[in-house]
């Protein structure tokens, strides 16, 4: 199986468990680990500009990467996955979680 097709049914898993678990509108939890870069953190957050999200970084003990957790309102599960899919596709390099 390929890495897309992979990632298509990871979405719709998690597309089918937010529409059984949660109520929307409602606030989610992003969160993404990746080497310590100053201009992809940066590019992390122009993705989640102006949706009014908390975002919180943290180095890791040697300096090496940085997990970030974004706090934002969606609207409904399509808009959390595209989410997604708009940093993993445009930021080389990040991991979510």
């Amino acid at each position: 199986m390929s890495d897309k097709a992979n990632a298509e049914e990871f979405y719709k898993k998690l597309k089918t468990q937010l529409l059984e678990t949660t109520e929307w509108p409602s606030e989610y939890l992003y969160k993404f680990i990746l080497k310590s870069d100053v201009k992809k953190i940066a590019e992390i957050e122009v993705v989640f500009d102006n949706l009014g999200a908390v975002i919180k970084t943290i180095e890791s003990k040697n300096g090496k990467y940085t997990s970030i957790s974004i706090n934002v309102v969606m609207k409904n599960p399509e808009a959390v996955i595209a989410k997604y899919i708009e940093v993993t596709s445009t930021i080389e390099g990040v991991i979510s979680l």
